[in-house]
């Protein structure tokens, strides 16, 4: 009975020994990628990697073994052959995530490292700065309300609008001397106004509030 199944599988020992070519060939495909990529990825990615690659290679490699004793006639061996599916399949699909997310990961990073953003960070020097002269304007602008001087509260207005000004002033070309001047200007303005209602507020009670 066994030797009629070794017939109906119609398995030779030339036939076993080229499924072995394909095995090794693999196998050396594997070595050749483990040298080039072993360093460049990631730990999961690698181990996901080596661990299917050695599966396929081991699925292969127990194939043709039982390919080979079942053509000399040795035996069986079935648990070789009913593995094979299973054990390649998980191996080239775990070989294959590995590859594929080290393929898009080093895609992201090529393309994040050609053309970095230049991020000098003024906008947002700018943006901090707005914000904190708004905080203090409109607190000076409480305080005079409750010293009764709204017309100062006039004075804090402009100040905070002469600082917005200075703070779009700051993103142009100060080489040119036209800025300067404006930004000049614009910054005595604010300043200015900021001093004399803060004078205003200390003459009407700012120290007793």
């Amino acid at each position: 009975m066994q030797e009629l199944v070794f017939i109906a599988n119609d398995f030779s020992i030339p036939m076993a020994l080229v499924d072995f070519i394909p095995v090794i060939l693999f196998g050396i495909g594997i070595i050749v990628l483990f040298s080039c990529l072993a360093d460049k990825m990631s730990k999961i990615q690698f181990a996901l990697f080596s661990t299917g690659s050695i599966n396929v290679f081991i699925a292969g490699l127990l194939k043709a073994t039982y390919k080979l004793l079942y053509a000399s006639n040795v035996c069986d061996f079935q648990a070789l052959t009913n593995m094979f599916f299973p054990v390649q399949s998980i191996g080239f699909l775990l070989a294959g995530i590995a590859i594929f997310s080290y393929v898009i990961k080093n895609k992201k990073n090529k393309a994040l490292s050609v053309a970095p953003v230049l991020f000098e960070g003024t906008f947002l020097f700018v943006g901090l700065m707005c914000t904190g002269l708004a905080l203090l304007e409109f607190a000076l602008c409480v305080i005079a309300k409750r010293l009764n001087k709204i017309s100062t509260i006039i004075l804090f207005i402009v100040s905070f609008v002469c600082s917005l000004c200075m703070g779009y002033l700051s993103s142009q070309d100060f080489e040119k001397a036209i800025f300067n001047w404006i930004a000049e200007i614009v910054n005595i303005c604010g300043q200015g106004t900021f001093l004399i209602g803060v004078l205003i507020l200390k003459k009407n009670g700012l120290k007793n509030i």
